[in-house]
């Protein structure tokens, strides 16, 4: 009994501490075949500069449709289109932010 409240604490605690981005995106995104990092490449292609990318994610995130995503049709057939976010904007804003800084390329090429 004590190892499962033990497991439990611990479990709570890791996932309380977890960023909006770890708790909401990577959580989803784990369980998909395309890595999330393959949709980070796909905004930066299209879009180019953070500012651009940021707030395309964020208006597709708050309002996913056909005519607002990067992937294309033979994606969309197989998988759908993404339901819009739950976050709240200041979450949403960190999320992306964090999404942003792990997979920047930017400062980062030599």
């Amino acid at each position: 009994m004590v190892k499962k409240l033990l497991i439990a604490v611990i479990i709570f605690n890791t996932y309380s501490f977890a960023s909006s981005y770890e708790k909401n995106c990577v959580a989803c995104h784990n369980n998909m075949i395309v890595s999330i990092d393959k949709f980070f490449y796909r905004y930066l292609l299209k879009y180019s500069s953070e500012k651009n990318v940021k707030s395309s994610l964020a208006e597709y995130l708050k309002n996913p449709n056909k005519d607002n995503t990067i992937m294309p049709n033979a994606f969309i057939k197989r998988y759908g289109i993404k339901e819009k976010t739950t976050l709240n904007d200041d979450e949403l804003i960190e999320a992306i932010n964090e999404y942003w800084d792990i997979y920047k390329v930017f400062g980062k090429l030599q």
